[in-house]
């Protein structure tokens, strides 16, 4: 379980193909601290690290989560959102966040406006549980946000400068796809609509 909210920020040193898996290296800062087996959100994916060193560590993606994430789209030296599961002794300053991917979805806008950035995001509305709601939570590429303006396929949110600056979204621009995760709140009741026959 995560919170979305990004502890550092990762570069990518390597990319390895083996069959169907993909892994991949990372350096950054928390990297000397974590340990084999350990659960690590990267762009709100949760990945197992496999191998660790001083200045980097490796995990593995598997052929269904880069289907459904952006993770196989990674070129060497792009930069990864990173967050380690949460402490049950600690707050809760984002909001419950799984790592579990839903969706892709595109940048199909992106503005400053004195100070902060909008980001506006578009996604295939297939699944009735892939909901937002202003002011609700939603995961993107990890970062814990909260919705300013939500419609059937898209929605927008607004980045403040300390955002900006200390996760991706400052190298991020419209045409890039990133991971959705939609709250689980929201999830469980629309799953809970749908078995009373709410389909509409």
């Amino acid at each position: 379980m995560f919170t979305g909210i990004i502890e550092e920020v990762g570069t990518v040193r390597a990319l390895e193909r083996e069959g169907g898996n993909l892994h991949i290296t990372v350096s950054s800062n928390i990297s000397k601290e974590l340990k084999i087996d350990q659960s690590v959100a990267h762009n709100g994916v949760c990945l197992t690290v496999v191998e660790q060193s001083e200045s980097a560590h490796t995990v593995t993606a598997v052929e269904e989560t880069l289907e459904r994430t952006n993770l196989g789209q990674l070129k060497s030296g792009d930069a990864l959102n990173l967050e380690r599961c949460m402490r049950m002794d600690g707050r809760l300053d984002g909001h419950l966040v799984q790592g579990h991917v839903d969706i892709r979805a595109e940048c199909i806008r992106a503005e400053e406006r004195s100070g902060s950035w909008n980001f506006h995001f578009r996604y295939p509305a297939t699944d009735p549980s892939h909901i937002t709601v202003a002011k609700g939570s939603i995961t993107v590429n990890g970062v814990s946000l909260t919705v300013v303006e939500s419609k059937e396929d898209s929605f927008s949110v607004t980045i403040i400068p300390f955002t900006f600056e200390h996760t991706h979204f400052k190298t991020l621009r419209e045409g890039d796809w990133v991971n959705l995760e939609f709250d689980i709140l929201g999830k469980y009741v629309a799953r809970l609509m749908q078995s009373q026959g709410f389909n509409s």
